[in-house]
């Protein structure tokens, strides 16, 4: 099913999240957006995320920071700057009202110039994290995002985290496929938490990150 951009809302978005079903353009200059509820869905469980010692190594090496929602457009921008993508101006203004209705979150990674250089956002809703979207302009930087962010949800209270699909590069780093009744099951339970993206407070350092995950590992 599409949905004219003039009949969208974020409360529609909302509502759609909640239903289990997401928003999709199917280009940047589509004129609407249709939902998708695939029969298999992909999530990375919290307590499976795995760091490789790649990653590990990346982590602890100096020369990145990494910040929670100080820039959020900047991250949605990266997001939808590519050749092929599935984020329209409708998605993209209606995320950014999601932002200031303190339901989408950001991860931002920035270099030693303070430049932007990867990052992941999504939808929270009650303790299910909805990831829609990362981007990297430097090595490892949407897996440093992703390693941030897994930790503050885990902090937060958070149950779910639904990345929509499975990828080789998600499956690495943990995720898996669950069949539609399995997800929905999921989903209902987590949207009863009472859980806070801004619960951990300050940026962990990456020494916290990497210790935390090893013992939930």
């Amino acid at each position: 099913m599409t949905t004219a951009n003039a009949d969208l809302s974020p409360e529609l978005l909302l509502h759609a999240y909640a239903a289990g079903v997401f928003p999709m353009a199917e280009s940047r200059d589509a004129a609407g957006v249709h939902w998708v509820d695939p029969l298999r869905r992909g999530v990375l469980p919290l307590d499976g995320f795995h760091i490789s010692r790649s990653l590990r190594r990346r982590l602890l090496r100096p020369g990145y920071a990494v910040s929670f929602d100080t820039d959020f457009a900047g991250v949605l921008a990266g997001c939808a700057d590519r050749a092929e993508t599935w984020i329209n101006p409708a998605i993209f203004d209606l995320t950014l009202a999601l932002h200031r209705m303190g339901h989408a979150h950001s991860v931002e990674v920035r270099g030693p110039d303070g430049s932007l250089t990867g990052g992941v956002y999504g939808v929270a809703l009650g303790g299910a994290f909805f990831a829609e979207s990362m981007f990297s302009r430097a090595t490892d930087a949407s897996k440093i995002a992703l390693a941030y962010l897994i930790d503050r949800l885990r902090a937060g209270g958070f149950t779910l985290l639904d990345t929509q699909f499975t990828t080789p590069h998600l499956a690495r780093l943990g995720g898996r496929e669950i069949d539609r009744d399995a997800y929905r099951r999921q989903l209902a339970r987590a949207l009863r938490l009472p859980a806070d993206f801004n619960r951990q407070g300050p940026v962990p350092t990456a020494q916290e990150v990497v210790q935390r995950n090893s013992q939930m590992s």
